[in-house]
């Protein structure tokens, strides 16, 4: 597996999103397991978890817990994972979610993420949404605390805009390592914090990179060429979405979720696919 860099922490080209083996539609224990295991088979040593990935109020960490789990059971190479998890995104247990960047409550949440993941200190700590409720540079300053601590060992944020990021940069002391937004073929509008990542050197996580791929089985529909350009090279079309992330720039690390191991076993072959320029020239204006 090709290694890209967090930090000074290196890791796997393409990570794990753990989401979908804890929110609704997950999987029995026994295959979100075998999911976790086959990507560490892959060489994956970056998963993605927050506390809010569980269904019910009673659940909050179950993703946490699943990790923790499966890399205790895993053997040697588990220690080699970096697992990045995230606070102040909730679930009240109805589905919807809510926000709470309170500084005394991320603190809160991150202890509780330390004793279900079973670490002295978190890898990679992010803020998961901004909360209009609370000033930005109290939530973010609340990372910086847990980093000055020793509680994490790298600080990121997630779903922010260019000012966040540049915010964040500053309140951190040029220590934010990271920027989990959104970005898939059917959702661009990230672009500007793509790019604005890749000119600080902050690794830019892509959530739900594969967003629209799952439509481009019928060619003539939009993403038709991701799909095309897969049956060139004898790959899925996932594949190529993946390949075209990380083709736009060397900060990019896409984290497809994943509650198959067959899934994220495909996903993880990505790093390895090479795309000519043209290709992806024409990906960009699919």
């Amino acid at each position: 597996m090709k290694s890209r860099l967090i930090g000074h922490r290196a890791v796997s080209a393409i990570g794990l999103g753990g989401m979908p083996m804890s929110i609704e539609g997950r999987p029995d224990r026994e295959r979100s397991i075998a999911t976790i295991h086959a990507a560490l088979d892959a060489g994956i040593t970056l998963i993605d978890t927050a506390d809010a990935y569980h269904l019910e109020a009673t659940d909050i960490g179950h993703n946490e817990s699943l990790i923790a789990e499966a890399l205790a059971s895993y053997g040697p190479g588990a220690e080699a994972v970096l697992v990045a998890t995230k606070g102040g995104h909730l679930r009240p247990g109805d589905g919807t979610w809510t926000q709470n960047g309170d500084p005394d409550y991320l603190k809160q949440a991150c202890s509780a993420s330390l004793r279900r993941l079973g670490l002295e200190a978190i890898g990679l700590y992010q803020l998961h949404r901004p909360d209009r409720r609370i000033p930005y540079a109290d939530s973010v300053g609340a990372i910086r605390d847990l980093l000055d601590e020793g509680k994490i060992l790298m600080a990121g944020i997630s779903n922010a805009d260019p000012d966040q990021i540049r915010q964040a940069q500053e309140i951190l002391d040029d220590r934010l390592v990271s920027v989990q937004n959104q970005f898939s073929p059917a959702f661009r509008s990230s672009e500007r914090e793509l790019d604005l990542c890749t000119r600080l050197g902050i690794a830019f996580l892509p959530w739900s990179p594969l967003g629209g791929i799952r439509r481009a089985a019928g060619l003539g529909e939009r993403f038709g060429a991701f799909a095309r350009i897969g049956q060139e090279h004898g790959v899925s079309a996932q594949q190529v979405c993946l390949a075209w992330m990380l083709a736009k720039s060397p900060v990019v690390i896409p984290i497809p979720g994943a509650s198959r191991p067959e899934t994220i076993s495909d996903s993880a072959a990505a790093a390895e696919l090479e795309l000519s320029p043209g290709e992806v020239a024409e990906l960009d204006g699919a």
